[in-house]
């Protein structure tokens, strides 16, 4: 990130259209947690939101994006340089949505420990190969992780703290890095930020989101892949567990503003993409906080923020995550955004909260990213997508096929189309 006047907001937070949310009513999901009915079923045309079992398979009515025409960068021929310009670059990119480990999560991994300690790669055994399969994999940790497994997650309160072993599990999982900018990065505090970012860089993982050190202000996430460099940031809508994106921010931590895109809007993001392109990244992909909870569709204002951010040359992929459903996908100038990569890891579902919850809530994908970068600088990029659902019963990661869990599977396609036909054409691997 770079230093800078905060930009003020380019619109008044959407989010002030809509109902809040109940405050740390957020990512509830088992043991009678308690959990969030869905949202009324008005029309997106309207403002409002499509919920609800058979409205998430239903073609929405949001207006479809129109794409805009990348810009060419290149060699400036006023320069009279005699470098041969630079050949296309290429990388694969994976991501899968959030890691949320409720307590029964938890409980699921000491029991595969045999009590001791936690085990949660059974849980990724279906996925690993895909995960495996790409030149860099993305994991989005919504909860804090311990440094020394105390203070963990237990039932029923919606302030979370992971055990370490997650991490290593993220790792032999086959992800190379995560982001942690989430609406519970202050549940354990200035030293909970720390710990997260702490056990992750240990376990060998890049991190992208809020630092807790000030001099580390600026941290972004970078991945070195043969001749290809790629920097990842992550911005979340709140520091604190807020319902509605927010601009509060720690008074013992102002530095943490600049992980706030309410705080520092689309212009700001975009002068974060610049300053590592500037500093040689090839690519730049955003970690997205946002959305409404439980809903399919995108609100406005994430759209506008994407557009936004996608008609900039600074930014080249966003990954959107906290709405713990799955969101459709939009390619404006040639690129991806991804409004809700839902659930990859968490005990939400309709059976453990009473039926508070809707099913989609178990479901999540692996969506994979494949970017070009042309010798005149124009980036253009194509996706792929697996649908996946969690078993609650063991809490493993299952793929979605037309053969196994049907349902599941012929609802995440249809929900990537839901911005119309023409929005996006990213394609199912199965």
């Amino acid at each position: 990130m770079v230093s800078r006047d905060r930009a003020p907001l380019t619109r008044a937070v959407a989010a002030a259209a809509v109902a809040p949310l109940l405050l740390l009513a957020a990512c509830g999901g088992g043991d009678d947690e308690p959990g969030l009915t869905p949202p009324p079923t008005t029309s997106p045309v309207e403002g409002g939101d499509s919920t609800g079992d058979a409205a998430a398979t239903s073609t929405g009515s949001n207006p479809v994006q129109d794409g805009f025409t990348s810009a060419a960068g290149g060699n400036d021929a006023a320069t009279q340089t005699t470098t041969e310009p630079e050949g296309p670059k290429e990388i694969t990119i994976g991501a899968a949505g959030d890691l949320l480990l409720h307590a029964p999560v938890i409980r699921n991994a000491q029991a595969n420990a045999g009590g001791e300690g936690y085990d949660f790669v059974p849980m990724f055994a279906d996925v690993t190969d895909l995960l495996s399969d790409n030149d860099l994999t993305i994991c989005h940790m919504e909860t804090p992780i311990s440094a020394d497994n105390t203070n963990l997650t237990v039932p029923r309160v919606l302030i979370f703290n992971s055990p370490r072993e997650i991490a290593d599990a993220v790792v032999a999982a086959g992800y190379d890095g995560c982001d942690f900018a989430s609406n519970h990065t202050w549940d354990q505090g200035l030293s909970g930020l720390a710990e997260t970012q702490q056990v992750l860089e240990e376990a060998g993982l890049q991190y992208a989101g809020p630092v807790a050190d000030e001099s580390e202000a600026g941290h972004y996430a970078t991945y070195e892949v043969d001749d290809v460099t790629v920097a990842q940031f992550g911005y979340t809508y709140t520091i604190y567990n807020s319902g509605q994106p927010t601009t509060d921010i720690p008074p013992d931590a102002p530095w943490l503003g600049d992980y706030l895109w309410p705080v520092i809007g689309a212009e700001g993001i975009i002068a974060d993409a610049e300053a590592a392109k500037d500093d040689g990244a090839d690519f730049v992909v955003v970690s997205m906080h946002w959305g409404n909870e439980y809903w399919t569709d995108p609100t406005d204002q994430q759209r506008e923020l994407a557009a936004e951010l996608l008609e900039s040359d600074a930014v080249d992929l966003i990954l959107g995550t906290h709405v713990h459903v799955i969101q459709p996908c939009e390619k404006i100038n040639d690129k991806y955004v991804i409004y809700g990569l839902g659930n990859f890891l968490s005990n939400q579902s309709p059976d453990t909260t009473r039926g508070k919850l809707r099913k989609e809530t178990q479901e999540g994908m692996i969506a994979r990213f494949h970017l070009t970068k042309d010798a005149d600088g124009t980036v253009t990029s194509q996706m792929e997508f697996q649908p996946t659902r969690v078993q609650i019963d063991n809490h493993v990661i299952r793929l979605a096929t037309p053969e196994e869990h049907a349902e599941t599977y012929d609802r995440v396609v249809e929900t990537m189309d839901r911005l119309g036909e023409n929005a996006c054409d990213a394609e199912p691997m199965s």
